[in-house]
């Protein structure tokens, strides 16, 4: 018998109802936010960015493919209110049970949607649902536009909440100069099972310091589960980008009720060789060594045995906002061994919602 392909229109006939409705209602959200407001002039016309991305990974011999969306919307609302939102549309393509004919699971959703309140250049209040402030990853990394890796760091659950938080959140810069700058975060979130915007109860913040002329900061952030399983979290992150070379370090350390762990990545784009518009100036080698250690059982999302991860990635920027990741990864654990191979192409887009009027 011959299979025939499948069309676009024979997928939505398959695709569950509750999955269309979560796409349109993570399309619509963005829409609306990127609309609202059709008088702005050019310095508040709401900005429409995000990513577009096709991922494979191969485990164990098996292939997955992931074609992915996630654009995001930024809406000021005057001079002191800013509407932030990001959407997550996926389908993810595997071989069922490992051997037989490619499934897809689709997934959509908001990942953040949030109300800024500049009240003054040192502090900005927000509520809603946004990406909770522990560590660095969680808010500066997970975009795929911006990721050198397609998998989150081992460590990333701790004190994150999920991702993300519904409540309150304020921060600021406690202090700045051209040689210093403090900055600190502090949040509380409250307990929801609302659809799309789930939360748990917590609460907790970060403090960091940065050396502008030094590019480098260094940061803690501290968080406590105030629901089910209580529980401490903090963590340590320091970044360095020198000036002199196109090299990037980060690294972040984070110690939970139930495991600790940390990650180590470098990146050094070659960018010194002949310009960064040149074949060789485009490449970029990036490497990331993780460890978690199991303190004790708990449900924490962690890998339930000590692990060792090494992942050597080689990205390649292409004109017009376009790049390649490729990486391999060893996984080193007593449950067993994994070589993981993955490859991801990116598009990264930004454009005005309108052609902004002048005042």
């Amino acid at each position: 018998m011959v299979k025939r392909p499948m069309t676009l229109c024979s997928l939505l006939m398959r695709l569950k109802p509750v999955v269309v409705l979560n796409t349109i209602w993570a399309l619509t959200m963005v829409l609306f936010l990127s609309l609202y407001g059709l008088k702005a002039d050019a310095q508040n016309t709401p900005l429409i960015s995000g990513g577009v991305g096709f991922l494979t990974t191969t485990n164990g011999g098996v292939t997955n493919y992931q074609p992915t969306i996630s654009p995001v919307a930024a809406v000021p609302l005057g001079e002191h209110l800013l509407v932030e939102s990001r959407a997550y549309i996926s389908s993810n393509y595997a071989p069922k049970n490992g051997t037989g004919p490619y499934q897809g699971n689709f997934f959509a959703g908001l990942q953040y949607l949030q109300l800024d309140y500049i009240a003054t250049p040192r502090l900005t209040l927000t509520v809603g649902e946004f990406l909770t402030p522990f560590g660095t990853y969680n808010e500066r990394l997970t975009p795929i536009w911006i990721s050198n890796f397609q998998d989150y760091p081992l460590i990333f659950p701790i004190g994150t909440q999920n991702g993300s938080s519904v409540g309150a959140m304020l921060r600021g810069a406690a202090y700045s100069n051209s040689h210093l700058q403090l900055n600190y975060v502090g949040f509380f979130s409250v307990a929801s099972s609302v659809k799309q915007f789930s939360g748990q109860r917590a609460s907790g913040g970060q403090f960091s310091i940065f050396f502008p002329n030094k590019r480098l900061e260094i940061g803690t952030s501290y968080s406590r589960l105030l629901q089910g399983q209580e529980g401490n979290s903090t963590g340590v992150d320091v970044w360095w980008q020198p000036y002199r070379v196109p090299l990037a370090i980060r690294s972040e350390y984070a110690h939970g009720p139930h495991s600790q762990g940390y990650w180590v990545e470098t990146a050094y784009r070659l960018s010194q060789w002949s310009g960064p518009d040149s074949w060789l100036g485009r490449l970029e080698p990036v490497f990331r060594m993780q460890q978690t250690f199991r303190d004790s059982p708990g449900q924490d999302q962690l890998p339930a045995v000590n692990t060792q991860r090494a992942d050597f990635g080689l990205d390649y920027h292409l004109p017009h906002e376009v790049r390649i990741n490729t990486s391999y990864a060893r996984k080193f654990a007593s449950t067993g061994n994994e070589n993981i191979w993955e490859t991801t192409l990116t598009y990264r887009f930004l454009f005005p919602a309108w052609k902004g009027g002048s005042k």
